[in-house]
Parts: structure tokens; C-alpha cells; sequence
């Protein structure tokens, strides 16, 4: 669709300008890899201090442990957001040459779908069609209503992996450091506990933030990521402490 336009209060009779848009770009790919980056850096390294915690009260084994986990993770989740939004913008790539060689050979048969879609929406038959030929009588107009219609995305809009990748590794790599900062300090329970109540307050803020970004109940998101984290933390230190392996560095 081609932009809306609005009346500007300083601009001279009979000249537009484009109205800013009030909607966020959900569909880059950076923003989603950003949330869960920062989410599992501290679900993940949380769980896997109290782990080894759990086996061990070494320090020295925690911070290597910690930091080994918060690499290995954050080149995992950079590698699997650029695999998953390249796979996913290759098949919408894919699927919007295709919509474009229907366009080209088929524009009779297009234009008839258009006006369809438009009719199902409460536009009158004879509306409906004329509304389509004025789209089809643009080839990147008639993509780009196509594409949102049929496909639900626009065209040039697919997502970077590039960003999606570096998002994700950055902010992972941010949530794992989180709780493992205490253990270059400090050690033993205070180290715990200290890691605990970074993970605690960090957890909640992440699912706060979620929350105002997705207009959902900030109280509710922050809870349920917390409890997400209390049980795999819980379950991490019960598996160390049943394994019971002490090690000496």
C-alpha cells in the first residue's frame, strides 16, 4: 500500500507529508533474537552455576565453568538465529518470486484475487475492482499488497541474520555474565547468594521489559519468567548435589 499521507499544519495548501509510522518493525528478527538472548544468558548460566555449585564449591570451577557456558552459549545462539532467519527469509524470498512471475504472467487473474480479498473486507464488488486495478497498475504496489495479503509480510522486510545473530550473541552474552559476575570477587555463600539475587532481579527486569513492549501485565510476564528460571535453577542444583563430584582446581 502506498503511504498515508496527512495534512501538515505549516505546510503550504495542497502539500502532504508522510505520516510517521506508530507501529514498531516486529518482523526484522533483531529485537525477538535480542529478548531471548538476554533470557536464556540467565536461565542458562544461573542454572549452570547452581549446577556446579551444587557438585562443588569451587570458585575457581564455577568462573571456568560459567565462562565456558556463556561463550559455548552465546556462538550457539548466534549461530542458530543466522541459521533459523536466513532459512525463514530465504523461503519468503522464494515465496515472493513466485508471487512476482504471477503477477507478471497472470495480472487478469491477479487483479480478480485482489479484488476478492477486498470484498471479503466489506468493499462493494464494482469498488473492490476498480480499488485492485489501481493497485495492479503499479508492479511494486501489487507485490507489496500481495505479499501482506497472501503471505502476511512485506517485501524487503524479511529480516537480517546478520543482526538477528549479533543480537542474540551480545545479549546472551550479557545475561550469562550477569550472575557469574559475583565469583570473580568473591566465593563460597555469599557468592551464591549473590548470584542468586542478580539472576532474581534480572529475570524480573527482562520479563518486566517484555511485558511494556508487548502491552501484557508486566506483574504476570516477570512472574512467570521467574518461576521458568526458579525451576530450572532448582532442578540444576539438585542434579549436582546428587551427582556430588568435587573437584579440585
Amino acid at each position: 500500500m502506498a503511504d498515508t499521507v496527512v495534512e501538515t499544519p505549516h505546510a503550504p495548501a495542497g502539500h502532504h507529508a508522510l505520516a510517521k509510522p506508530h507501529h514498531r518493525d516486529v518482523q526484522g528478527g533483531a529485537a525477538r533474537a535480542a529478548v531471548f538472548g538476554m533470557s536464556d544468558g540467565l536461565l542458562t548460566n544461573i542454572s549452570l552455576i547452581l549446577g556446579v555449585v551444587g557438585a562443588t564449591p569451587n570458585s575457581a570451577f564455577v568462573r571456568l565453568a560459567g565462562l565456558a557456558g556463556l561463550v559455548a552459549g552465546a556462538f550457539s545462539m548466534a549461530a542458530g538465529e543466522y541459521v533459523s532467519v536466513s532459512a525463514q527469509s530465504e523461503l519468503l524470498q522464494r515465496e515472493l518470486d513466485l508471487e512476482r512471475r504471477e503477477l507478471e504472467r497472470h495480472p487478469e487473474a491477479e487483479t480478480r484475487e485482489l479484488a476478492t480479498v477486498f470484498e471479503r473486507r466489506g468493499v462493494e464488488h464494482a469498488d473492490a475492482l476498480r480499488l485492485a486495478q489501481a493497485v495492479m497498475a503499479d508492479p511494486e504496489v501489487a507485490l507489496e499488497v500481495h505479499a501482506r495479503e497472501e503471505l502476511g509480510v512485506r517485501p524487503g522486510k524479511t529480516g537480517s541474520p546478520w543482526q538477528a545473530a549479533a543480537a542474540s550473541f551480545v545479549t546472551f552474552a550479557i545475561g550469562a555474565l550477569i550472575p557469574l559476575v559475583p565469583w570473580f570477587f568473591t566465593g563460597g555463600s555469599l557468592a551464591v547468594s549473590l548470584s542468586i539475587a542478580l539472576g532474581v532481579v534480572s529475570v524480573v527486569a527482562v520479563g518486566w521489559t517484555v511485558a511494556l513492549f508487548t502491552d501484557r501485565s508486566p506483574a504476570r510476564t516477570a512472574l512467570r519468567q521467574l518461576l521458568f528460571a526458579t525451576v530450572a535453577a532448582t532442578v540444576a542444583f539438585a542434579v549436582g548435589r546428587a551427582v556430588g563430584v568435587t573437584t579440585t582446581i
